[in-house]
């Protein structure tokens, strides 16, 4: 890696549009006034910063479930994934990963596999970080059936600040482990249902890394 990707990160191509928004305004402000251009410019760099999709390697031993989002865990608890993706009405353990406005939102697959599901349901928009988020706040779920027929559930949840979730994929789509699969604007959570008998590698707290943090490993 060259010194300048360490500090320059690619981004994503939803993010020209605001980043292209948030450049006009400043220099609107700058012939305003050249203090308001600067924090203008300064906002467009975290807009920037903030749509920034970087480069990721993932762990390529089998049985891995990895962190689909940058962020920290915020939540884990046994709970019913949402109505909406069809599940039997078993508790799982979710695994909840909070964005905040300063990390990478692009939503990488935390399993290999087909998407057997992608369901949204609009919602409020709460802070992420409360249990309440989970059952309240605009989601879209997506669920991957992975080789051995086991169902793994994934969900997208704005947040406060939030108030567009992206999803790429699409029913019947194959997907590898650490691709890319959404984003969401800005600052929100993701949930992870583990199936039954697998347990969390990870605690509350823990800082995630989108696409390289294993959470679980599926033969324990």
């Amino acid at each position: 890696m060259k010194m300048h990707e360490t500090f320059i990160k690619p981004m994503h191509p939803e993010g020209r549009k605001f980043v292209a928004i948030f450049a006009l305004v400043t220099l609107a402000l700058f012939m305003v006034w050249d203090v308001l251009g600067w924090i203008g410019a300064g906002l467009t760099v975290w807009c920037y910063y903030f749509f920034r999709d970087p480069a990721r390697v993932t762990p390529e031993r089998p049985g891995l479930i990895i962190s689909p989002a940058d962020g920290i865990v915020s939540l884990i608890e046994p709970v019913v994934p949402p109505a909406e993706l069809g599940l039997p009405d078993t508790p799982l353990t979710r695994v909840s990963v909070f964005m905040s406005v300063f990390n990478c939102h692009v939503n990488r697959a935390p399993v290999a596999g087909t998407i057997k599901t992608v369901a949204y349901r609009p919602g409020k928009f709460l802070n992420a970080s409360l249990d309440k988020a989970s059952e309240d706040n605009e989601r879209n779920g997506v669920v991957i059936e992975m080789a051995d027929g086991r169902l793994l559930p994934v969900v997208q949840i704005a947040g406060l600040v939030a108030r567009r979730i992206v999803c790429f994929v699409k029913p019947g789509a194959a997907i590898g482990r650490g691709e890319r699969f959404g984003l969401i604007r800005f600052g929100s959570r993701l949930d992870v249902y583990l199936p039954q008998g697998v347990a969390p590698s990870v605690r509350v707290g823990q800082t995630m890394v989108a696409g390289e943090t294993v959470i679980a490993e599926l033969e324990q």
